[in-house]
């Protein structure tokens, strides 16, 4: 199970999606990883900030292989494993290929948090392709319009929903051509962020608007 989710617009909610789904997913019985792109994860998660090597380092050294991957990996709560990193730069082809295959043959369910500054465009590409590509949007024309030109395919999206946008999930589904689902913006989701409180205890409505996500990747081969 490898799920990519990303953005087109930093400041859409990424990184938060892909930590609820993470802990969601070691709720109902799966360990999990959870690949930090972006660098903001030990944030949201509540945990001490890295300055040890990540993922971007992997990423950058000719013979790293699986095992010098896995030894990066942080400890953040039972059945959950990070894998920091701030990925910068374009990334040769032969990297992303070994990066994607590492995470591809994991037994375990894999979260990528490809945020919104994209990293790398052939990575993020590459991770969609090898699983399950998940946008995430606000009800926003200007990150709709991009997304609408994105040259990434999603297989679904998490649309952010706020208080007094004109658009809804059936116009981001008309537009983007693929089944969306909804978040509600929701304060007790920030207040578990500012308390570092997000994987031990995610807020229920959370936990509820993501569960369709994970049981798309239960249901892809």
């Amino acid at each position: 199970m490898l799920f990519t989710l990303w953005s087109v617009k930093g400041g859409s909610g990424t990184s938060v999606v892909s930590a609820g789904l993470a802990t969601l997913l070691t709720q109902r019985g799966r360990e999990v990883l959870l690949v930090d792109l972006a660098g903001d994860q030990p944030a949201l998660l509540g945990i001490p900030e890295l300055t040890g090597p990540g993922v971007g380092d992997w990423l950058g050294s000719p013979d790293g292989d699986a095992a010098a991957l896995g030894r990066l990996e942080i400890e953040v709560a039972d059945g959950l494993r990070l894998l920091p990193g701030d990925v910068s730069g374009a990334v040769g082809a032969e990297r992303v290929r070994e990066l994607v295959a590492v995470l591809r043959s994991d037994r375990r369910a894999v979260v990528v948090d490809a945020g919104g500054r994209s990293p790398d465009s052939a990575l993020r590409s590459a991770l969609c392709e090898e699983g399950t590509s998940v946008l995430v949007v606000r009800a926003c024309y200007l990150a709709l319009r991009r997304a609408v030109r994105s040259q990434v395919t999603a297989d679904s999206a998490v649309l952010v929903v706020e208080p007094g946008r004109a658009l809804d999930g059936t116009d981001v589904s008309r537009a983007l051509g693929i089944p969306v689902h909804e978040l509600d913006w929701d304060p007790t989701v920030a207040r578990a962020v500012d308390a570092g409180l997000l994987s031990s205890r995610p807020p229920r409505g959370l936990a509820r608007d993501l569960a369709p996500l994970a049981e798309i990747g239960e249901s892809r081969p």
